[in-house]
Formats: structure tokens, C-alpha cells, sequence
């Protein structure tokens, strides 16, 4: 059987029924002159969905050696470069860079771009690559295109050469959509909504392009009304309100007579949903795909008239990120019943307390009790989050389980010694306190490396009033330890502790500490990962399973419920809070997809 002729749309069983030379050509021009790709990746066929062929074919990519790899990036043309100058682009190349505007590039334009490719070859090696199309398939501005081949010329080598495979991927998954005409049209919605979600911002973040939501702030009550309004009008929830603390709460009833029976608001509920609010000049995605995305799922059910034998309830959390106030996890810890009254007297750098700012806001802080969550209401609680981190992106993967919030410690330290001048004291005769927390960094560093998912981490380091000619007398830092288990955590934060005292004491110099926040591990409950995990395997997806070093709110609820967290791959490398944060249209469906798939699991196997 040689070449067959390819069909108007191509569809998984024309590929799997094709022999490898027909399987070959089918999937001619998904990976630029790179025929061998599919030739390795037919020996996975049959595939069991679109996303499994995607799935084969960048393992084929990953498990190959560098040389190909690198022969794989310099298949592709340069971004309007000579190839697309002199038209002899492939088909596949001339459509996405037309559709960029780059055959429209100004001559100033134009001038920037050949000097960048230039910049970049010289530096690398090989051609810049670019999922030109961009991250919801339609196309990115001339500006952002430059924008971002500027930023890549900073890259290590290695880094960048994973991020050209990268975008490979990409430029091969929107070309397989194209050939397949497929259309994520949830994951479409999901990434329209953050979009618009991220329109509020506060001053003067928001006159400078960035995203900065902080608790009951003008933009934070905009957000609210925002989510309230899409759930009452787009989604069809039954109840909709704003709870005490700034909660956006939207519940959509079971049925306990059938998929087309009443709304009965006794069925028990799934809790699902993640927070709202914003570090400064963050991303658009943390958090808030943890909201859109039941609320896709809701808003499908209702489209189609069905309801479930139990209920949905998805929180928007108002705070998670302790931003305006020192109030970490601040709305979770209200469904616990563990708000701590103590916060309301908390003052924000404008000397406005959190007690003026939820009555300015119109919230009734009497009822804050009156939010605790009975658990014998609920099933159980789950989150998607984006993985604000670079492993998914690393082993190319769009959906990852996790198996373990990290537990944490974090202290805030200073080391006193002796100021005196760096040229006159001998060093043997030093009390320098900037030495010792540097010694204390590399030990804590070497520390945490020994143990698996165990990380330790000094990010503020200061030395007050220092001088280049002064040897420092005292120094300010930060210390934060992170473990999948509370043992784990424990014993590195006893050895890092004792390493600090010993350090000092060597070098007759003084400490203090202060532990600012203790949070326990939050292992996820083993049925409710494995609901996960069937939900990723349904769609032809291999399942991962990864701790997650960050805290989330469902740390707070597992105090109360049962709760396990699916995590979603992020571009550029996974970066988060930060503008670049991001997320493709596709790996959204995927998770939509897996939503939908657990909550027909716990349909059929009810908890």
C-alpha cells in the first residue's frame, strides 16, 4: 500500500488504517521537512485520540538524538527571513506568518527582524522558531513577535534550544488542528474569559500593562461582579452571590431523580475553585483557571439540560495571596471555619485596615462564621491550576497530577556582627555577618538537594546600610523550606537551623529568627487522585504525577474535605507570577476535558 490520497479533513481512523509510508504522508508538513518524526512515531498506532497522535509525535522528538533535533530546528525558515522574501516558503510556513502580518512588516519593521535573525544565528547557531499563531491559534502582533525574539536572545544555548522544540510542538499541534479540523472551542472560552478577567487592574499597574488584583481593592470588586455576572447569565448556575469575605460563590444543584430530573438542592456537592486576586504585575492564569474552567463545565451541563446526582459548587477565593494584607489564604480559611478575627485590625500600606475595607466594600463581617463549610454537604474538592513551573513543559506535556501539596516553613533572619573597614581588619580578625548568611546558603542549598522534593530557598538578602569599603556587620534574609511531608520539611529546617547557630557561633557572631508561616503538607486523598488520573488516561494522555512546591487553596480545605488538584502545563517554561505567564487553547480543552471526564467518573463511582 503506497501513498494515499489525503482527504478534505483527516480523520483518526483514515490514520490509523494507513500503513507507515501512507501514515507518512497523511502527516506531510506537520514537522518542516522532518519526515522521519512520523515514520517512528507509526509505531504507536492505533492512536485513541488527536491528542495521543500530538503525544506520540513529540516523544519521538524528545527521545531524539541532539543532531536530529538540531537538523529538526534548522528545517524551519527564519521569521521573515530570505525563504519568505523570495516565496519559497512551504505552504504551512507562508500561512502562519501571514497570518502574524509579518509579509506586512513595516520597513523599520522588517530592518529590526533581519538584525534580530542575525543576533540569533550568530549567538545559537540555528533559526529563531515561534508558534507565530500563538497561544489561542489566531496570531500574535508584529510587536509581540519582536518583543519575544528580543527576550530568547538572552537565553542559556541549551534553554533555547528546548524552547525552539517547544514551539515546535506548538506550530506542529495548530497544524494538526488545521488537518484535522478540530476546534477547541472550550478551551477558546476559557482563554477569552481570562482575558477579559484581566482587563482589572489597579493603578498604576494597569496605565503601565500589568495585571495587579489585590484584595477589595476597585479592580478586585470588578473581577467579583465580573464572575458573579458570566455565572448567573452565561453559565446557568442556580445560585450566584458574594459571600462575607469577597467569596464570588456559584452553586448548580443536582438531581437526585435523574440526568433531566429538578434541581434538588439537598444532593451533596463537589467543591471545586481557586482564587481570583493577583501578586503584583503577575499572570492571568493563576488562579483564575481554577474558576473558568468548572464554570465551563457547569455552563455545558446546563446547554444540554442534564444535571448530575450531585451538585457543583465553585468558589471564586477572593484572597490566596497575602498581597494588601498579611492574610494568606485569607477566604479558604473562612469555608474552614479558621478566619482569624485578629486580621481585620491588619492596616495596608495606606494605613487602611482589612475590617474599613470589607465594610467599604459592603460586606457583612458578622456572617464570617456563618461560612464555615459542613463536610458532611460535600463530596470531596478539586482544583486545576496552571503548574507555575517548568517540568510539564519540560518533558512536553500538557496535564500533570499531583500528588502532594508541599508542606512549608518560612523565617525571616538577621546575623549580627561587627561593622568595620575592609582594608585595615585582617581577615582572621572578622565578625562578617553578609559571610555567614552566604555560608548559610550554600549549606541550606546542598542541604535540600539531598533529599527528593525537598527545597529550600534564600530570596531576600540585605545588608542595611552597607558600604564597598565596610566589612558588613549585619545582614537581613529570608529563609523558606518546602517538602512533600511535614518529616521531610521538619528534619531539613532542623539541620539548616543547627548549620546557622553553628555558623555563628565559629564566627562569634549573633542571630535572631523569626518564623512567619507554617503551613502542613497536603497529600492528595488516593481515590480522588485516581479519579485524576483515570481522567488523563481517558484522553490518551500518559499520567504524571508530580508534587506541587507552591501552596494552593485546596491546602486549606483539605483541613475539611477530601481534595486532589490537577495541574496544566504553562509556556515559557512555566513562569508564573509574571506577565509571561501563559497557557495554550489547547492544553485548556484538554483540562476542561479531564474536568468533565471526573465528574462523570464520580457519577458512575460515586464517592
Amino acid at each position: 500500500m503506497g501513498l494515499i490520497t489525503m482527504p478534505a479533513t483527516l480523520t483518526l481512523q483514515a490514520l490509523n488504517a494507513a500503513d507507515r509510508a501512507a501514515f507518512v504522508g497523511l502527516l506531510d508538513g506537520i514537522y518542516e521537512h522532518s519526515p522521519w518524526i512520523a515514520e517512528r512515531a507509526h509505531a504507536q498506532s492505533p492512536f485513541k485520540s488527536l491528542v495521543h497522535v500530538k503525544q506520540a509525535l513529540a516523544d519521538v522528538v524528545r527521545s531524539a538524538s541532539e543532531a536530529e533535533q538540531l537538523g529538526l530546528i534548522r528545517a524551519h525558515p527564519e521569521l521573515a527571513g530570505k525563504a519568505m522574501v523570495t516565496k519559497t516558503l512551504t505552504a504551512e510556513s507562508t500561512n502562519e506568518q501571514g497570518r502574524a502580518g509579518l509579509t506586512d512588516c513595516t520597513p523599520e519593521e522588517f530592518s529590526r527582524l533581519q538584525q534580530l535573525n542575525a543576533d540569533y544565528n550568530a549567538k545559537f547557531g540555528f533559526p529563531f522558531i515561534l508558534a507565530v499563531r500563538g497561544p489561542r491559534g489566531v496570531g500574535l502582533s508584529r510587536q509581540e513577535i519582536i518583543a519575544t525574539f528580543a527576550r530568547r536572545l538572552n537565553h542559556h544555548p541549551d534553554f533555547e534550544r528546548a524552547e525552539c522544540l517547544r514551539n515546535i510542538h506548538r506550530i506542529a499541534e495548530i497544524r494538526l488542528n488545521d488537518k484535522f479540523g478540530h476546534e477547541p472551542a472550550l478551551g477558546n472560552d476559557v482563554w477569552d474569559w481570562a482575558e477579559k478577567l484581566a482587563q482589572h487592574s489597579e493603578p498604576p499597574y494597569a496605565e503601565r500593562g500589568e495585571l495587579t488584583v489585590t484584595y477589595l481593592t476597585d479592580a478586585h470588586r470588578a473581577c467579583a461582579q465580573r464572575l458573579q455576572h458570566w455565572m448567573k447569565s452565561d453559565c446557568g448556575f442556580d445560585r450566584v452571590e458574594i459571600d462575607a469575605v469577597g467569596n464570588v460563590v456559584g452553586v448548580y444543584h443536582g438531581s437526585s431523580t435523574g440526568p433531566v430530573g429538578a434541581a434538588d438542592p439537598s444532593t451533596r456537592r463537589v467543591l471545586t475553585g481557586s482564587h481570583f486576586d493577583t501578586v503584583r504585575n503577575g499572570g492571568k492564569y493563576d488562579g483564575r483557571l481554577g474558576i473558568l474552567l468548572p464554570m465551563a463545565c457547569v455552563r455545558e451541563l446546563h446547554r444540554s439540560g442534564k444535571r448530575l446526582p450531585f451538585g457543583i459548587e465553585v468558589v471564586g477565593f477572593s484572597e490566596e495571596e497575602g498581597q494588601r494584607y498579611k492574610a494568606t489564604f485569607l477566604s479558604s480559611s473562612a469555608l474552614t471555619g479558621t478566619f482569624d478575627t485578629g486580621w481585620l485590625d491588619q492596616a495596608d500600606a495606606q494605613g487602611i485596615t482589612m475590617r474599613q475595607a470589607m465594610q467599604q466594600s459592603g460586606l457583612c463581617i458578622d456572617d464570617i462564621p456563618k461560612l464555615k463549610r459542613n463536610p458532611q454537604h460535600y463530596l470531596g474538592f478539586v482544583e486545576v491550576h496552571i503548574e507555575q513551573g517548568p517540568v510539564l513543559t519540560e518533558i512536553d506535556l500538557p496535564l500533570g497530577v499531583v500528588t502532594s501539596i508541599n508542606g512549608s516553613v518560612r523565617y525571616l533572619g538577621e546575623v549580627v556582627g561587627m561593622a568595620s573597614h575592609a582594608g585595615t581588619t585582617p581577615m582572621d580578625r572578622r565578625r562578617d555577618a553578609a559571610a555567614a548568611v552566604a555560608e548559610l546558603i550554600l549549606f541550606a542549598e546542598k542541604r535540600a538537594a539531598q533529599v527528593p522534593d525537598v527545597v529550600a530557598t534564600v530570596g531576600m538578602l540585605e545588608v542595611p546600610s552597607g558600604s564597598i569599603n565596610v566589612v558588613p556587620g549585619r545582614c537581613r534574609f529570608s529563609l523558606d523550606i518546602r517538602a512533600t511531608t511535614n518529616a521531610a520539611r521538619d528534619a531539613c529546617e532542623a539541620d539548616i537551623l543547627a548549620e546557622l547557630r553553628a555558623i555563628c557561633e565559629r564566627r562569634r557572631l549573633h542571630h535572631s529568627l523569626e518564623r512567619t508561616m507554617s503551613a502542613n503538607a497536603a497529600p492528595s486523598h488516593p481515590a480522588w487522585q485516581q479519579r485524576w488520573e483515570r481522567a488523563v488516561a481517558h484522553l490518551g494522555l500518559p499520567v504524571f504525577r508530580m508534587p506541587s512546591g507552591a501552596g494552593h487553596d485546596a491546602m486549606k480545605i483539605h483541613d475539611i474535605l477530601p481534595q486532589a488538584m490537577l495541574f496544566v502545563r504553562g509556556l515559557n517554561s512555566g513562569i508564573s507570577h509574571n506577565p509571561l505567564e501563559s497557557s495554550t487553547n489547547d492544553d485548556i480543552e484538554l483540562s476542561v476535558q479531564a474536568f468533565q471526564q471526573l465528574l462523570k467518573d464520580l457519577e458512575t463511582n460515586p464517592a
